[in-house]
């Protein structure tokens, strides 16, 4: 509908009889997905409890959390953009919660990462503030990194995902809200939405605080939230889209970053890794993107496009910018 779609990027099209194949929505394998997240969840989460407070388990645990919250909130941009389940409903029921105990609005981030996907490092791309300029030096974005992992940054985070209002585009100077394009719908979805999550986890810390277990909801679920996922989204939207030069497509700004199955699963879970796939192909599920991948490189719709180890997009991103002294 108006206002509420994802747009592809047919430029470079593949067969519509494929596309269709590859968008089908699959019900076991995205509830596969999340079951698999909330399991290791579960183990990571029991096994710091029963070694309580021994840092030597915490810390790894910790660790681990934080990357299935991210993984989680991968999930819950699945959702956003229609891909879990054909019945719209349980699409958003089951998005919104994996996005919500993490204290963030899946609805009001489907308002927003629609900018985003449908006005790609354009005057309107709220997210050029975080992965724009790049590359800026190696001590940069290790002090960012570093700022990230120690809390200091994730009220930014919770202000773009709940307050409805992107950052500062540095572009433009202009802080986005919600366009004129956003239907009614899903503004209102999201001013609600956002309003329940406020209130959910109010009641869980009261919830917390009386059974006396605040401490170990604050350190194995708050901590790794405002640390450990808070570096991970940066580090992962910057090699998303950081220094890139040509704006004119997303097959040219955006990169796919390929790499070992251990670090997909730490930094890249659910194949989100095949970036320039997703944003030509929005309507695309998480679990059809390694075919959706090949299928493209076949076809040669990827010739001209970014698909590099992640270990040179690192070099791509740490590097010293042009003009600066050495």
């Amino acid at each position: 509908m108006t206002g509420e779609e994802f747009k592809d990027d047919y430029r470079r099209a593949l067969p519509k009889e494929l596309i269709r194949e590859l968008t089908r929505r699959s019900a076991w394998r995205a509830t596969a997905a999340v079951l698999e997240d909330f399991a290791v969840l579960a183990a990571a989460i029991a096994l710091a409890l029963a070694y309580w407070p021994n840092p030597l388990v915490i810390v790894p645990a910790v660790l681990i959390i934080g990357t299935r919250q991210h993984a989680l909130f991968v999930i819950a941009h699945d959702a956003a953009h229609y891909l879990l389940y054909e019945r719209r409903w349980l699409n958003d029921l089951v998005g919104r919660l994996c996005a919500m105990l993490q204290g963030l609005s899946m609805r009001t981030y489907r308002v927003i990462h629609r900018l985003h996907h449908n006005n790609l490092y354009g005057a309107l791309d709220p997210d050029t503030a975080l992965h724009g300029g790049y590359p800026r030096g190696r001590m940069y974005l290790v002090r960012k990194l570093l700022k990230d992992l120690s809390g200091l940054t994730a009220w930014k985070t919770y202000a773009y995902f709940l307050g409805g209002a992107p950052a500062l585009n540095t572009a433009t100077h202009v802080a986005l809200r919600p366009l004129d394009d956003t239907s009614a719908k899903l503004r209102a979805e999201a001013r609600s939405d956002r309003n329940m999550v406020i209130g959910f986890h109010l009641a869980l810390l009261a919830v917390f605080a009386a059974s006396g277990y605040l401490l170990q909801y604050l350190v194995l679920w708050v901590l790794p939230l405002v640390t450990v996922v808070q570096a991970i989204l940066r580090l992962r939207a910057i090699a998303e889209h950081g220094a890139t030069t040509d704006f004119s497509s997303p097959l040219t700004a955006a990169r796919t970053n390929l790499g070992p199955g251990w670090l997909r699963w730490l930094i890249f879970p659910h194949n989100v890794n095949y970036h320039v796939e997703h944003h030509l192909y929005a309507s695309v599920p998480q679990y059809n993107l390694a075919r959706l991948h090949q299928e493209m490189r076949r076809q040669g719709v990827l010739d001209g496009a970014e698909v590099i180890p992640f270990r040179t997009t690192l070099g791509k991103i740490f590097a010293e910018p042009a003009g600066a002294a050495t």
